[in-house]
């Protein structure tokens, strides 16, 4: 089995991103996506701490310390691109005005429950940011994550046990293993890793899945 690589996911999700789309992209992981993106293609990249219309990350050296996302990485700005309060900014996320925001997870149920902010630990800092507001303004949320924890459990889960982020909010997961749609009828794997089968696949899941 070869496992899909953090660039090849974020590749992955680009592809689905439709031309004219506003977009967040999500702490971590997700930032990934905005330098797979096809530069042909109008994407409006949002930031929560105010901005609208990122491009690819920075070349070594031409970083701007003032330009910035909200996870404190540098960022370019495409022409057009502006700045705003991060009031407005909130705004625009909660008033539905975003079409897709791409986050991480620690879990993911099975009818789309989201847990990002925080794993119930004592010693975990929670970090919810504006991952609430997103996974409820966002007119669709796709989650990017390592299909399974550093010691083995699956992320994706029949319930989360972890403190939910949003309920029911998530419509397509991104993983190193497979991509797969939440759909009424449970998650419906969309494609997988080279050399792996449907049926490891649901035993690494640990729930039954369904067939593209």
């Amino acid at each position: 089995m070869k496992r899909f690589t953090r660039d090849e996911i974020a590749q992955r999700v680009a592809r689905d991103i439709p031309e004219g789309a506003y977009v967040n992209l999500g702490i971590g992981l997700p930032t990934m996506v905005a330098n797979h993106l096809d530069p042909t293609r109008e994407i409006f990249l949002h930031s929560e701490n105010g901005i609208l219309g990122m491009g690819p990350a920075p070349a070594a050296g031409d970083e701007d310390e003032d330009l910035i996302n909200a996870g404190k990485q540098p960022v370019t700005l495409l022409t057009g691109g502006a700045y705003f309060h991060h009031a407005d900014s909130f705004a625009m996320m909660r008033g539905g005005h975003l079409d897709i925001c791409v986050l991480g997870a620690f879990q993911v149920s099975a009818k789309g429950d989201l847990a990002n902010w925080h794993t119930g630990a004592p010693d975990a800092i929670p970090a919810v940011g504006g991952a609430m507001d997103l996974a409820i303004g966002a007119k669709r949320v796709f989650v990017m994550m390592e299909h399974q924890t550093k010691t083995g459990e699956s992320k994706i889960v029949k319930e989360c046990t972890y403190p939910l982020t949003g309920v029911a909010c998530v419509a397509r997961i991104y993983t190193d293993l497979a991509t797969m749609d939440v759909t009424a009828e449970g998650l419906r794997v969309i494609d997988m890793a080279e050399g792996l089968s449907l049926d490891e696949l649901q035993s690494l899941t640990g729930m039954p899945l369904l067939a593209a």
